[in-house]
């Protein structure tokens, strides 16, 4: 769990059946071309095509030897494996700012920094934060753009959905019985001690929560209602926190159960090793991350390399490593790029039938409701 969750925004959800992987590297310092030499205006490609095929992207974001990353904290979904990775195969530098960033101020900071080399190249993003500003991002289809359906992803390549969790409790095994059920969280046995993290109107993994809360209690993933009337029902009984959860409340104990993505939780065992994990019976709400360019990126090949890099078997399958669940997950299972049993593991032997998220209307939906509805809640 990192703080960054807190200021998270929701994202939608599929699988991607997408096949294919980063190969070669060109020498460091090539010249931008193409094909028959010309220059390539690398702000403006919308393919690695554009530079010739792959080798001549990865020599142009040689040439320009640095990236700008901003709200990817090491810890969160395996990005500091994953960035590593970048660097070790292609040498190039990763500047990475704020990681502790939301999603709106990833925005605020491409905005402030706009025409400057500092500022970021590349957006991770929550959805409702994403659909506001499609107008900041880059269109580009990756290599293997034409396996990805299209529900994940932007017809004109501004975003393509590339990671999520499967909604789920953490809790202190030492002080707390596990839940079976959302009813038990209501229970004496959790006074004071059931945490969201984050404010849903915000936060991607609140978000969520009050999502999956409502699909649960038989509301819809536009009709948050349910959810909404559950969490007040907490904030009566004594039983919910509004601190936000971190690392250190939870390793505290100051946190003692916390509604986040999967892959958070299950990395709070590291500081915590009584802290557990699970994933009530019924709907698994999964919700997938944006990747995004910034338009005006600084190191715009190499913005686009990092596209292709994120979307590779390697850099799934990390995010696989640290039970996040890749929006290739069958792809990889198929071509037996990944262990089994990781995969079983980050996605809590839940199927994609079962899995629920918000589409973009539906997003709307939700958080209009949240809008006009948290605040009277947790008053």
């Amino acid at each position: 769990m990192t703080s960054r969750a807190l200021l998270r925004s929701a994202a939608l959800a599929s699988l991607l059946v997408i096949g294919g992987t980063l190969t070669a590297c060109a020498p460091s310092g090539a010249d931008a071309t193409d094909a028959s030499g010309s220059e390539v205006d690398a702000a403006t490609a919308t393919s690695a095509e554009d530079f010739g095929g792959l080798e001549g992207l990865i020599a142009a974001a040689q040439a320009e030897g640095e990236l700008n990353v901003i709200a990817l904290p090491e810890t969160w979904a395996n990005y500091g494996e994953i960035i590593a990775g970048f660097e070790d195969e292609y040498g190039i530098t990763v500047n990475s700012a704020s990681p502790d960033a939301s999603s709106a101020e990833e925005i605020q900071a491409a905005e402030n920094l706009a025409g400057q080399d500092t500022a970021p190249d590349v957006f991770d993003l929550g959805t409702a934060v994403a659909l506001e500003n499609t107008d900041m991002f880059a269109a580009y289809k990756v290599e293997t753009w034409d396996d990805i359906p299209d529900e994940n992803k932007h017809p004109d390549g501004l975003w393509v959905n590339n990671y999520s969790g499967i909604m789920s409790i953490g809790y202190d095994s030492d002080t707390l019985p596990e839940p079976t059920s959302l009813e038990d969280l209501a229970g004496a046995e959790y006074r004071g001690a059931v945490a969201l993290n984050g404010d849903p109107t915000q936060a991607g993994a609140a978000f969520a929560a009050v999502g999956w809360i409502s699909a649960l209690n038989g509301g819809g993933v536009d009709d948050f209602g349910p959810g909404i009337d559950f969490v007040g029902d907490l904030r009566q009984a004594g039983n919910l926190l509004t601190l936000d959860p971190t690392p250190a409340t939870i390793a505290s104990g100051e946190t003692p159960a916390v509604f986040d993505w999967s892959f958070n939780n299950v990395a709070a065992a590291a500081d915590k090793p009584s802290w557990k994990t699970t994933v009530l019976p019924g709907a698994a709400y999964v919700s997938f991350y944006n990747e995004a360019i910034n338009t005006d990126a600084p190191h715009p090949a190499a913005a686009r390399l990092w596209q292709e890099w994120i979307f590779s078997d390697e850099a799934q399958a990390l995010f696989l490593e640290a039970n996040a669940v890749p929006v290739r997950v069958d792809a990889l299972a198929a071509a037996g790029s990944a262990d089994e049993t990781l995969i079983e593991e980050a996605t809590f032997g839940t199927d994609s039938s079962d899995w629920i998220s918000p589409d973009e209307a539906q997003t709307e939906a939700a958080n209009a409701v949240l809008t006009e509805r948290w605040a009277a809640t947790i008053q």
